[in-house]
C-alpha cells in the first residue's frame, strides 16, 4: 500500500531526468529539504510543469518510497510571478534559491529559512524597497536562522544607523524584517558587512550572483 504525506514548500532548482521527467529539491517546513521526481513534468501538457520550476510555492502531495519522493500532487499558492518581467529582481531570487540551498539539510529543522526565503522574494517585488537592501537582509539574517551569527566585524567603527540596523536584523522575527529603509550611505556599510560574511561562511560562488555582479 502507497503511504502518501502532504508537505507545505517552494522548490529550489530542478533538474531535467531522461526524456520527461524532473527531479525537485524542494525546502519544506515538515521535513527540511528534500528531492523528489515528478514524473511527465517536461511534457508540454503536464500538469507538473509549473509546479517543477523554481520559486513554485504551495503544497506537496508526495509518495514516499524505500529511497525517495515522488510528487503525485501539487496545489501551489505562489509562482512569484512578478520575478518574470524584472530580470534583475528574478536573478536576485535565484541567488536567495541558491543560498537556501547552500544552508539547508535533508531532514533537519528548516521553518524559519522557508519564512526568510517566502518574505524574501514577497520583498524583492515590493516597490518601496531596493533589491540590494533586501538582498543584505536576506544574507545577514540567513547567519542568523542558521546559528552562525558571528555580531558585527571588527576593525571598523560602523555608523551608529548601521548598528541599529544590523541589531534589528538579527533581533526581528522574519515577519517584520522589511518593515525598514536606510539611507545610501548606510547600505553601503550594510553591504560591506554582508560581503564579509559571505566571504567567510560560503565556500563558493553562487553562479546568480556572478550574473548580477556582472551588470
Amino acid at each position: 500500500m502507497q503511504e502518501f504525506v502532504k508537505l507545505t514548500g517552494i522548490v529550489l532548482k530542478t533538474v531535467p531526468i531522461g526524456d520527461y521527467d524532473r527531479r525537485a529539491v524542494i525546502l519544506t517546513k515538515e521535513r527540511g529539504k528534500i528531492s523528489a521526481f515528478v514524473k511527465g513534468a517536461r511534457k508540454p501538457n503536464s500538469r507538473f510543469v509549473a509546479a517543477a520550476s523554481p520559486f513554485a510555492f504551495g503544497e506537496f502531495k508526495l509518495y514516499e518510497g524505500r529511497s525517495s519522493y515522488n510528487i503525485v500532487e501539487a496545489d501551489i499558492k505562489n509562482y512569484f510571478e512578478g520575478l518574470r518581467d524584472d530580470f534583475t529582481a528574478a536573478c536576485y531570487g535565484m541567488y536567495f534559491l541558491e543560498t537556501a540551498d547552500y544552508y539547508t539539510r535533508e531532514n533537519a529543522q528548516e521553518v524559519e529559512m522557508l519564512k526568510l526565503l517566502y518574505q524574501s522574494l514577497r520583498a524583492l517585488l515590493a516597490q518601496s524597497l531596493e533589491k540590494e537592501l533586501v538582498r543584505c537582509v536576506f544574507e545577514i539574517k540567513s547567519l542568523e536562522v542558521n546559528g552562525e551569527y558571528p555580531g558585527l566585524p571588527e576593525g571598523k567603527e560602523w555608523k551608529e544607523s548601521t548598528i541599529y540596523a544590523m541589531d534589528y536584523i538579527e533581533k526581528s522575527p522574519v515577519e517584520k524584517l522589511y518593515t525598514f529603509t536606510v539611507t545610501k550611505e548606510i547600505l553601503e556599510e550594510l553591504k560591506q558587512i554582508s560581503g564579509i560574511y559571505r566571504r567567510r561562511f560560503m565556500d563558493r560562488e553562487m553562479k546568480s550572483l556572478s550574473i548580477l555582479e556582472g551588470f
